[in-house]
Formats: structure tokens, sequence, C-alpha cells
């Protein structure tokens, strides 16, 4: 009782505002400036925690204590670093942070939800926010109390490698998904201020609304590259759901690596301090994308000193910087972090970063008045936490990794994500759903035996990975043979010749092919065609018997040349670990109820089109979805 009078930071039952004021009065600038950097688990330890007064730690690009580390094996790993914070003069903790985009996606046996892409399908805010608290139930039982979701970009071309991360190309449908926001972070209390944080307890995690903003609109969809928008464009496109979670609480805020007209928006004081933190009155912390603000310049880190001036001025909070090289002989790898908060992410060269920041501020190039309002906004969401009175975690929650009732949620969301595009070459003949009982059919495609391929990019690791062993799930073709009548033969071939399928008596064929695993950059794609394997694999098949086409893929991409060949298609998006889902649709248990969330083309070179454009030309414009009731095989 007598600490919590001398401290009154220490005491819950204070004003929130009397004890971040208590706290602040009492820190030195390295301890502020501590505050303002996330770096990342590699380069972390407890000694360097309490050395340099590090106000944040995360988990980037798949990192992870130990490959397939366990729960509690999480949780003592988080818990070390936190020991490490709690340590200094302070004591303040430190928030730990992860990508956790469609599940608790970097941590082994997690259930692996439906990336965005096939959420927005849905069109059921209400599943979405299910998805939220399951995500952060699995968070927590490893430790980790915030999550870099949900991604609010409105996706205006496919061509962009992160379009599957968005939930539509219309921001209306964009801004009914924001009830991930109350599904990770709890419901606000009745009366709270906008604009204010909230965080409901140890069952709930921090959420951070990304990236601001316009990164879903830059030209040819090139990843962090530049979006030209007008006022209209901005506020009436990419701006909406910002103000949806606002409103519901959320509590951080990543910039996005892009720039708005040329200006990187990593240094756009108009849009970040202007219009975000004294418009929209958000009163949370924004954050860097990873090494973000290096980004500022080109070449990146070409002058760190201005990047650190020109993000921090311009209201960056918490800031990210890592670029740590490891080398193995002559081999040299580089990691680069980033993600953007109001917390400066610096994941590896932190040094640097806290050197830098401090010499500006010494020189006034940095007000105080800057580093207060960071700081300030950071302790505001730490507090409202309630990291200070639970700041270690433990055991309790171990067994929400993959449960059942979560793998039943992610089933439930693959068959509602699910777009029938097309059923039978003519429309009193479908040919869903199909018979449970055959003489014998065949599964086949790249994707039908293929966890990591079903799971996209962002899944144990960064970029994904295709094969069965990076985590556990149903795969496609295990869950029709788990659907069909036990008499019916399932014949797995991945790439049939069209000889085999025509000499072998199919009553049917499922094929399944798409796109492989990939994030960011990495996807961005001019083309949008299927692998030639994929698309040899349609031709095959579908040119001997009849056949239904499941396409897994981030979003659409060139179908119309095999249009004709094909019986049945089914856009199933990048669904996750529970197959079953797709199963369940394809064989009649549930009827297909997804609809486009995405304008479907025809060629490459009508991009960017999207729902409303005056030149509208789709294969399947937005909105589209076949349907078919539940219990009646065709």
């Amino acid at each position: 009782m007598a600490e919590a009078e001398n401290f009154k930071y220490k005491d819950p039952k204070q004003l929130l505002n009397t004890r971040i004021k208590d706290l602040m009065d009492r820190m030195t600038l390295e301890e502020k400036i501590g505050q303002m950097v996330q770096i990342d688990c590699t380069v972390a330890s407890a000694d360097v925690m309490k050395k340099y007064f590090i106000g944040s730690i995360l988990s980037g690009g798949g990192h992870t204590p130990k490959q397939n580390a366990t729960a509690n094996e999480w949780v003592d790993f988080v818990n070390e670093f936190q020991k490490g914070a709690l340590s200094t003069r302070l004591g303040i903790p430190m928030i730990y942070g992860i990508d956790a985009v469609h599940g608790h996606n970097n941590v082994y046996k997690a259930t692996i939800f439906p990336h965005n892409v096939g959420l927005g399908a849905t069109r059921d805010p209400q599943l979405v926010r299910r998805i939220g608290e399951a995500t952060a139930l699995e968070a927590r039982a490893t430790g980790i109390p915030y999550v870099f979701a949900p991604c609010i970009a409105v996706c205006r071309d496919p061509r962009w490698g992160r379009c599957y991360e968005s939930y539509s190309e219309d921001h209306k449908i964009v801004q009914s998904m924001t009830e991930l926001i109350p599904g990770l972070q709890g419901d606000l209390p009745a009366n709270w201020s906008k604009g204010v944080p909230y965080v409901g307890g140890s069952k709930k995690v921090a959420a951070c609304a990304k990236h601001f903003v316009g990164d879903g609109g830059t030209t040819k969809g090139i990843n962090e590259n530049n979006t030209v928008a007008n006022r209209h464009q901005i506020y009436g496109i990419h701006m909406p759901a910002y103000y949806n979670s606002i409103i519901k609480g959320v509590a951080t805020v990543m910039i996005s690596y892009s720039s708005l007209n040329g200006h990187k928006m990593h240094a756009n004081h108009d849009l970040v301090t202007g219009f975000l933190k004294n418009k929209l009155r958000f009163r949370g912390f924004t954050i860097s994308d990873w090494e973000g603000i290096d980004r500022i310049t080109s070449p990146p880190h070409a002058n760190y000193t201005y990047s650190i001036e020109a993000s921090v001025n311009a209201g960056l909070d918490m800031v990210n910087y890592d670029s740590c090289k490891i080398e193995l002989g002559t081999m040299k790898f580089i990691i680069i972090l980033n993600l953007v908060m109001v917390q400066i992410m610096v994941p590896m060269n932190y040094t640097e970063f806290i050197d830098g920041l401090t010499s500006l501020v010494k020189k006034n190039a940095i007000p105080m008045s800057r580093i207060d309002d960071a700081v300030k906004r950071i302790l505001r969401v730490k507090f409202v936490m309630g990291l200070f009175e639970n700041p270690l975690a433990d055991y309790s929650l171990a067994d929400q990794i993959g449960s059942p009732e979560h793998r039943e949620l992610a089933r439930e969301a693959v068959r509602k994500s699910l777009v029938l595009l097309k059923n039978g070459k003519s429309s009193d003949k479908p040919i869903l759903p199909l018979p449970k009982k055959a003489p014998k059919i065949l599964v086949a495609g790249s994707h039908a035996d293929n966890i990591g391929n079903q799971c996209g990019g962002w899944t144990i690791t960064w970029q994904g990975q295709s094969g069965n062993n990076m985590t556990t799930g149903t795969t496609i073709l295990n869950a029709i043979k788990n659907t069909v009548d036990k008499e019916t033969v399932v014949e797995y071939k991945e790439q049939p010749t069209q000889d085999y399928v025509k000499s072998n008596g199919f009553s049917y064929a499922i094929v399944v092919v798409g796109e492989k695993p990939y994030a960011e950059t990495d996807g961005d794609s001019l083309n949008l065609t299927l692998p030639a394997h994929g698309i040899e694999t349609i031709k095959n098949v579908c040119g001997a018997v009849k056949c239904v086409v499941v396409l897994i893929s981030g979003r659409p991409v060139v179908i119309q040349p095999f249009l004709h060949n094909i019986d049945g298609l089914v856009a199933a998006w990048l669904p996750g670990s529970e197959g079953t889902g797709v199963a369940d649709v394809l064989f009649g248990d549930y009827g297909f109820t997804g609809k486009l969330s995405r304008t479907w083309f025809k060629t490459v070179h009508q991009l960017p089109m999207n729902v409303g454009d005056r030149h509208y030309d789709p294969l399947f414009p937005f909105g589209f979805g076949l349907t078919t009731a539940a219990g009646k095989a065709a």
C-alpha cells in the first residue's frame, strides 16, 4: 500500500491519466526513447531489455523460440524478456507483438483460418468477430498480448501480392469486417471515450489496424509503391475502415510502406498527426512497419538521421528497425524486419536508432513534446491492457492452441467463404453438389494434398511453404476421402495424363490447383496466371471427364481460357488448415453461399477494374456467387 501511494502509476485504482502522468514525470529521456523502440526477438535478451529500457519485442518473419515450439515454450520465451523489462528502475513492462493475420499463424498446431479475401466472401462480420476471439485466446496461450491485425487495406488491384490480406475491393465490406477488433480486444465498456484504446483483460489482445493509408491502391498493385489518389479516393475508399477501427477502440495503427501521391506515409505528418491523431482523435499508438523508416529514403537507410527525424516528427510513436547480417561460411543472410506502429520497429540495429533519436532531441530537431506524445500513447495502451498488473503469462490457456472448437469455427469459415462460379455446362444440368456414392472418382492437382498450399503465405513462416510437414490440419484430399461413401474408390494423382483419365472410368473428377504460397512483394504478379502444371492438369482432366475445379488462390486469376472445359468452378481462396470445410460444401452437406468480394477479371489488361467503374466488363462481377441447397446431390 505504501508503494502504491508513492508510485501512483502502480496503483490500478488511480485514473488512467493520473497513472500515465505520474510515470512520465519519473522517466528520463533514455527511458522514454527506449519505450519507442521495438526489436526482434532474435536480438532481444533480458539484459538488452534492462540496459536499453526497450518498450516492445516482436516475432518478425516467422521467428519462434524453436521449431515446432509448444505453447508453454512460447510462454517461457516471452516471460524471460519480460523479466528483463521488469527489472529496470521503473519496472515498465514490454509489449510483445506478432503477425496473427489468419489465426495465430506462426505457431505450430495453431488453427489456421481462411485469409481475409475468403472471409470477405462470407459477408459475415459476426463470424469474423468469433475468429478474432479464437485468435486472441490462441495468442494469449503463448504469452503474446499484441497482434498485428486486422489488415484493413482496400485492395483495388489483384496484382498486389498482399491482396489476400484485404477483405474486399469495396470499403463497405472492409468496414464491416473491423468486427475482428472487438473479437480480439473485447467490447468497449459503456461511456468509453472515443479513440481511447481498449483491451478487455487477460484473454484479449491489443489489435493493430494496418497499413495506414492507401496500401491497397498502389499503381499496378506494386507492393510498397505509390498510390495516386484524389481526396474522394483517399477519404471515401481507403480511409473509412479506420473510422470504424478507432470507434471500436483499436489499440494501435501501423503505418504503410507505400507513398500517397509521392509522399512516403512514414513521413506524412498531415495524415498521421493531422488526420489520424488530431481529426479522428486516435489515442492509441502508431507503429512503423518492418524497417519502414529506413525506406523513407532510396536506397533504404541512405540517410538514417533524416529518416528518424522525418518519421518521428510525422507522428510515429514506436519504431521497428532490424537489419541483422549473419554470416555462415561465405553465405550472408540479411534479415530485415519492419512493422508499423506508433512505436518504432528497430528490430536489430536498435542502438543506431536510439543514439540517433537521442541526438536529434538534444539538438531540438525533434521537440520533447513529440517524444512525450509518443510515450504517453504507448503507456496508455500498456495500462489499458493491464500489463502493469499482469505482466507475466502462465500456462493456463495452453489447450486453446488448435482446439476442437477453434478448428470447427475455421471449418465453418471455409464453408461460408467458398464461391461457386460455375455449376454445369448448362444451367439445367448442375454438377454440384457431387454424389458421395460413385464407383470411382479422381482427385487431381498440386493443391489437393498439401496443407502448405491451402494455407498460403504468413503460415509458420513469412512466405509460407508447400508440403504437409509444416503444421497440422486436414488436406482437401483427406477431407474428400472422409466425406464420400465408404464404397466409393478415391484415386489421387497429382498430374495425370489425359490418357490415364480416359482409361480409368472415373465417374467425375475434382481438380484442386492454384497459386504457390507467397507474401508481400514476392506475390506481386503482372500476369496472374496459374502455374503451368495447374493449367495442364485442368486441360488433361476436364478434357476427359466431368470435372469440378477448386481454385486455391489469394485473388482472382486468369481462368477464362479454360472455362469452357470446366463443368464446375469453385473459388476456395486460401482456406487454411481445415480442408473439411471444402468437402462439406462440394458434397452438399452445406450449400454454397459465398459471394465475390472482388471483381473477377477476364484479362489482366482490364486491371485495375473495380465495381462501380465506368468501364466494367468482368468475367464474374463483384457480388456474384451461385447457390446450392444443402443435402441434395446433383
